[in-house]
């Protein structure tokens, strides 16, 4: 099984939302439907950025790495030196 850490970006506001999961598709899904309360009511959203990994402890290092930029101009400009999903 795969595990994958995401940053969305709502096509309305530009706010940014980084997550894991093990399933991309249903979890983008979830996040455009309002069944998530961090992004509900704030999309569309759209991938900007997913990397894969083997384990679920991987995925969530990088998540709570990336969660830990205080600027979004930061997490833009790691996104776009680590590569567009």
């Amino acid at each position: 099984m795969a595990f994958f850490t995401y940053i969305l970006q709502s096509d309305t506001s530009g706010k940014f939302y980084i997550g894991q999961t093990n399933n991309l598709a249903d979890r983008l899904f979830r996040h455009n439907s309002n069944q998530n309360l961090a992004t509900k009511n704030k999309g569309p959203w759209q991938f900007v950025f997913t990397k894969q990994f083997t384990t679920r402890s991987e995925a969530m290092a990088l998540e709570r790495k990336l969660k830990s930029f205080k600027s979004s101009i930061y997490l833009q400009k790691w996104i776009l030196e680590n590569g567009v999903s």
